[in-house]
């Protein structure tokens, strides 16, 4: 296994990020964060990093990354929102096919040991097969955040075959947990269902609740990134449970978690999403060594534990 002594984190003040941060952290690897806080938050950021509040998209973060020659990458600053993405595909191809590229061709140039790149296995396949989707399955994203994740895939394929960066994608379920967006299109269904139906608020369901996803607690997401770095692997893994849960149950649960005795409220249906979603992981357990350790139930209670908290 190789030996890794600086990290640099892009989205490290985000969900997903902070706890990869704070992993890398556990290992007593320097930590450097890029973030420019359009949806990460300071509060997240562990005490031990070198945080640099920049733009991925920006020069300076290409040339941050010339000056620290990290040995590692995780590159997880990203436009997330699928609905976003259909209002304004430019924008968000800006930061997620240039924003990737000008990171990763930066960590090409400074000798980057191993790029790990977060990905989207939700967003990526073809709504009209049965899932669970493994990787062998032919890639068909139909939103624009999906299609500029493939293209930034593909980049990092070329600057692989290029420059000789070993990249790994990993492309990730739906994942859940503690420091997840409670706003905006960076929240997920989860955390906003556990934060309303706390404070007694009502919650909406989008469309009929019948869509499915392959929900993945955050610690497993956090181990799957460990294991990318430590195994002396390249290529594509899907993370994920394989299991599908719709949004009806997910709701009935947390509403009863919670103590809320709310009905069901459907609203409109989100345009540009799939209906059904889950990742076969066989992959990722036969050459990562991974597969989810936490339940959906327990971590639904987990989520909802920490949700109460705030």
């Amino acid at each position: 296994m190789p030996k890794y002594k600086t990290a640099l984190v892009t989205g490290g003040a985000g969900f997903i990020g902070s706890h990869i941060v704070d992993a890398l952290v556990r290992r007593h690897i320097k930590v450097h964060v890029i973030d420019d806080l359009s949806t990460g938050s300071r509060k997240n950021l562990n005490p031990n990093v070198a945080f640099h509040k920049l733009s991925v998209v920006d020069p300076a973060a290409a040339q941050l990354v010339a000056k620290l020659k990290p040995d590692v990458v995780f590159h997880l600053a990203a436009q997330i929102d699928v609905r976003c993405s259909v209002e304004d595909p430019p924008s968000d191809a800006r930061v997620n096919i240039m924003g990737t590229l000008n990171i990763a061709h930066a960590s090409a140039k400074a000798g980057v040991k191993k790029f790990i790149f977060t990905s989207s296995g939700g967003a990526m396949y073809p709504d009209t097969l049965r899932p669970p989707y493994s990787e062998k399955t032919l890639d068909d994203p139909l939103s624009p955040y999906a299609i500029a994740k493939r293209s930034a895939e593909m980049y990092l394929s070329f600057e692989h075959r290029i420059h000789g960066m070993k990249t790994v994608v990993l492309r990730l379920a739906n994942a859940y947990g503690p420091r997840q967006a409670l706003r905006g299109g960076y929240a997920g269904v989860i955390s906003v269902f556990a934060r309303q139906l706390i404070k007694k608020e009502k919650a909406v369901i989008n469309g009929n609740g019948k869509q499915t996803r392959d929900y993945v607690y955050v610690s497993d997401i956090v181990q799957a990134h460990m294991l990318a770095m430590e195994k002396p692997v390249t290529g594509t893994f899907n993370i994920g449970s394989g299991i599908q849960t719709d949004v009806n149950t997910l709701f009935r649960a947390i509403n009863k978690l919670t103590g809320s005795k709310q009905k069901e409220v459907h609203g409109p249906a989100c345009k540009g999403e799939v209906m059904r979603s889950a990742l076969d992981a066989r992959k990722a357990r036969r050459e990562l060594g991974w597969m989810p350790k936490v339940k959906l139930d327990e971590g639904l209670k987990k989520t909802v534990t920490w949700f109460s908290k705030l």
